[in-house]
C-alpha cells in the first residue's frame, strides 16, 4: 500500500523532525504504486503552478513555498519559512514484517512555534 501525504509547516518533509505528523493536511492511500505516483505527480504540478520556490528530494518528496509566508518564532527569535510539502511513501503494511524498518528516533526540533 502507498500513500501521498500533503503537509504544511515550518520544515521540509525530508527532515522528519519530532512531531512532523502534526503538519499533515491530508493523506490519500493507494493499493498500486502507479496510481499513487500519478496522484503525486498531479499534486506536484498543482503546487508548482502556485509556488515558484521549490525543492525536491529522492523524487518523491517535495517542498514548495512563498518567501513571504513566514511565521514568527518566539523561542528562536526569528521568522520561520512555511512550506507546502508533498510525499509519496510506501506504508509499513505493504512490506513483509521481516523487511519493515524499525522506527528510530526523530530529529529533535530546536524550537516549537507557539499558536
Amino acid at each position: 500500500m502507498y500513500q501521498v501525504i500533503t503537509m504544511y509547516g515550518d520544515a521540509e518533509p525530508w527532515w522528519f523532525l519530532d512531531g512532523w505528523e502534526e503538519d499533515i493536511v491530508s493523506s490519500v492511500f493507494f493499493e498500486e504504486y502507479d496510481e499513487a505516483l500519478r496522484y503525486y505527480q498531479r499534486e506536484w504540478v498543482h503546487l508548482a503552478e502556485q509556488f515558484s520556490q521549490r525543492d525536491t528530494r529522492k523524487g518523491t518528496m517535495a517542498a514548495f513555498w512563498d518567501t513571504t509566508d513566514q511565521l514568527w518564532c518566539d523561542e528562536c527569535d526569528e521568522y520561520l519559512q512555511q512550506y507546502h510539502s508533498l510525499m509519496l511513501m510506501e506504508t509499513k503494511d505493504a512490506l513483509p514484517k521481516g523487511l519493515q524498518q524499525k522506527t528510530g528516533k526523530y530529529k529533535v526540533r530546536p524550537c516549537r512555534l507557539k499558536n
